[in-house]
């Protein structure tokens, strides 16, 4: 059975054309959501670093609630011992040198994708009109093994100190950029993961954020359809909060994995059915359909990873669609009870 499912879902994911729901989108054109773009990888590469301490205190003077953060946490990782961050800031330099160059390319077109993480904030103001946007997006370059954020185990080059969205360009520049095939980065972000690191995921990621605060993940010790429910939650809410984005960048899918995952989502249910493992707390079982993966191993080659995330979202807009609930009580129900009355079986 699973066998048949991976190639039904190869052949199908050719032909098959997704139709997304007819669902009416909010006018938020009178909602101000302002956004900001700096670029402090530009001072920062910019630095003097024959005289790096004024060099350092006037960029801080600039970027006082970034620059903190970035020198002794993102890029130094020494703590606040000011003359080895200063060391390192200076081999950082020249090492990255190469990147930041690169870097321009991506750092100077980005007016798309911030008017798309503009609009994303129009959205949040609309459905959560009491959470606070940001309202700063910033780009920068960190080390290329420097720890980032996991939303629903999907690595983010984004990341949010207070009012502002930082862009760590290093993981947005595109599927062609060489160093991403290198077999040292290939090690650490394996294909997978590295063909998302293109600039069209920058709002995704910075509005995943948002959802993270809005709704955090609480995972721990559920059942496994309950942990579906959860992050099918959360890319409800991210699909309404970008709903002219593409659904392949919102789950990480390539489009043939989606328009498979879309065409045979009644057989991927059935092998649920089958397995009799909803209900499973099993943390070995678990993770076959929770973790983010090339694809989802029990279901052969051709799915795609992270099937729970793709199972989740479609349970939650079934009851969406048959329960006159706002988000903020969609978000309040507790998974079991969720599931149990979406009635789920897709057919």
């Amino acid at each position: 059975m699973i066998k048949r499912l991976a190639v039904i879902a190869f052949v199908c994911a050719v032909a098959f054309t997704a139709c997304k729901d007819e669902e009416k989108i909010p006018d938020v054109s009178n909602i101000k959501a302002p956004l900001q773009l700096q670029h402090f990888e530009k001072d920062f590469f910019s630095l003097d670093t024959l005289n790096l301490d004024t060099s350092l205190q006037l960029l801080h003077e600039k970027y006082p609630e970034f620059m903190q953060p970035y020198v002794f946490e993102i890029l130094s990782g020494q703590a606040q011992d000011f003359e080895l961050a200063k060391r390192d800031v200076k081999a950082f330099i020249r090492s990255y040198k190469g990147i930041y160059d690169s870097s321009s390319v991506i750092s100077d077109n980005l007016n798309k994708e911030i008017a798309a993480l503009k609009k994303g904030l129009q959205y949040t103001k609309h459905y959560f009109p009491k959470y606070n946007v940001p309202s700063n997006v910033l780009t920068f370059i960190a080390p290329l093994d420097a720890p980032f954020m996991f939303t629903d185990n999907s690595i983010s080059g984004s990341m949010r100190i207070g009012n502002t969205f930082g862009i760590g360009l290093q993981l947005y520049m595109g599927n062609n950029f060489s160093v991403y095939h290198s077999t040292t980065f290939q090690e650490k972000y394996p294909g997978f993961v590295s063909r998302r690191f293109s600039k069209e995921y920058i709002p995704v990621n910075c509005v995943k954020l948002l959802v993270d605060d809005i709704y955090p993940a609480n995972l721990k010790g559920r059942t496994l359809v309950e942990q579906m429910v959860e992050v099918g939650k959360r890319m409800y809410v991210l699909d309404k909060l970008l709903p002219e984005v593409a659904d392949t960048l919102k789950i990480g899918y390539t489009k043939a994995q989606l328009e498979g995952a879309r065409a045979n989502e009644s057989a991927i249910w059935g092998h649920f059915i089958t397995q009799n493992n909803l209900y499973t707390t099993d943390p070995n079982i678990i993770k076959d359909y929770m973790n983010d993966g090339p694809n989802t191993t029990v279901l052969g080659p051709a799915s795609p990873g992270f099937i729970g995330q793709f199972v989740g979202w479609q349970i939650v807009k079934k009851w969406m669609k048959e329960n006159d609930k706002s988000m903020e009580e969609m978000l309040r129900t507790p998974a079991k009870q969720l599931f149990e009355e979406s009635k789920y079986k897709p057919g």
